[in-house]
Parts: C-alpha cells; sequence; structure tokens
C-alpha cells in the first residue's frame, strides 16, 4: 500500500470516530425533550387536581358551617322563690332558694348535650349557696326545658358586707342576686358531634322580697342570662 493511500485511509478513520453516534441525532434531542415535557405536564395536572379537590372541600365545609353553625343556648330566669334567709354569728347565712331557669336550644338541626351542669346563687359576688350538681341534659332541636332545683346550705361562712347588705335589702322590700349556671356542652348534627366546651352562665335576678316571704316571690322582670361557650 502507498504512503497515499495509507494516508486517506487514516483520515477516512478519524472522520469515522469523530461522527456523530446515533443517541446524539436530531431525533434523539427531540423525543427526550418530548419526555420532559409530558412529565412537567402530567405534574401541573396533578397539582391542578390537588388545589381543585380542596377547593371543593373548602365549599362543601363553608356550606355545612352556614347550615348548621351551632348557636349558643339561651337561658332565662322566669321563677324564683325563697323560703330560708337567715342570718348568725360569725356572720354565716342559711338559705334555701329556688331558681327556674329556662333553657333553650334555638338551633333547628343541632341538638345540645350538657354534662358537669352545676348550680349555684351569689350575692355581690359572693357565694351564698353551695354548687350543687345537676345530672346531665340533652335539648332537641328547637326544645326547651325548665330547671329547678332548690339550693341552699346552713351555715354558710359570708363577709359582714353581704350579711349586712341582704339584711338591708330585706328591710327595703327588694333583693338581687345571681344564678350561676356551669358545666360542659356539645352540639350534635347527625351523627357529628362536637368536643365539649366549657360553659358559663351567669343572670342577674332583681325581686320583691321582705320577711314576711316565704315561698315565691315576684320577679321585676325575666332575666335573660348571659351565656358564655
Amino acid at each position: 500500500m502507498g504512503e497515499g493511500e495509507a494516508k486517506a485511509e487514516h483520515a477516512a478513520k478519524a472522520d469515522h470516530k469523530h461522527a456523530p453516534s446515533a443517541s446524539s441525532t436530531p431525533e434523539s434531542y427531540s423525543k427526550d425533550g418530548e419526555r420532559r415535557r409530558g412529565g412537567r405536564d402530567a405534574y401541573r395536572a396533578f397539582c391542578a387536581a390537588i388545589f381543585s379537590i380542596l377547593v371543593l372541600l373548602g365549599i362543601i365545609a363553608l356550606i355545612l358551617w352556614l347550615v348548621y353553625r351551632p348557636h349558643k343556648p339561651r337561658l332565662t330566669v322566669v321563677g324564683a322563690a325563697i323560703y330560708d334567709l337567715n342570718f348568725t354569728a360569725p356572720p354565716l347565712i342559711s338559705t334555701s332558694v329556688q331558681f327556674s331557669v329556662l333553657a333553650r336550644n334555638p338551633n333547628r338541626r343541632v341538638s345540645i348535650h350538657y354534662d358537669k351542669l352545676s348550680m349555684y346563687v351569689t350575692y355581690k359576688d359572693q357565694i351564698i349557696t353551695p354548687p350543687l350538681q345537676l345530672p346531665p341534659l340533652r335539648l332537641g332541636h328547637k326544645s326547651t326545658v325548665v330547671i329547678a332545683p332548690v339550693l341552699g346550705g346552713a351555715g354558710v361562712p359570708v363577709s359582714p358586707e353581704v350579711a349586712n347588705g341582704l339584711k338591708s335589702d330585706e328591710a327595703y322590700g327588694l333583693v338581687s342576686m345571681r344564678v350561676v349556671v356551669t358545666g360542659r356542652l356539645r352540639w350534635k348534627a347527625g351523627a357529628i358531634m362536637t368536643g365539649r366546651y366549657g360553659f358559663y352562665a351567669t343572670c342577674g335576678v332583681w325581686m320583691r322580697f321582705n320577711r314576711s316571704s316565704n315561698g315565691q316571690v315576684p320577679l321585676l322582670a325575666p332575666s335573660t342570662c348571659k351565656v358564655d361557650v
């Protein structure tokens, strides 16, 4: 083989070595780009689907809340009776009183379940009857119930301010007391029941009372209670 032929053969081999391979042809670049674009499109579609589901769930939750949103119970003192109200040293008070509390559930689709209820009476922000535990209570849709336990106890210690204030009010014929109802409640709509919430209601009561009173005493007006949940 001549020197010219050897150089030509060597040049052909070099050209073949540096020729582009099949994996780097324009067709292969196009396929890789399509795969990347397809992956991005699938990811965008997945994110859009998740976002749509979350928006739909939010709308459903809002509608359910607007339909079933629970309202606080409403309490009103509609009657009162004082059977005993006496003082002894140092000062101590002996009481036997009864307040009729009308409890109403204002919800159309939600029932209210009470537990750990207790009730007591205060005068000038001091307890004058020991707290009385009440049984569990259920109020159905738009239902009412009257709670009227007899409250009281013998020898309850009070401050001189409370003793003198009650004696003065009794002599004047007009007395103001506060009925307090505490406990926990849950709302129930269908098969769904909420967790327990603290319940605290205070009812300021003005009534006519004097030394000759024994039993039912007239209220100056029905007392609507302030309810905190």
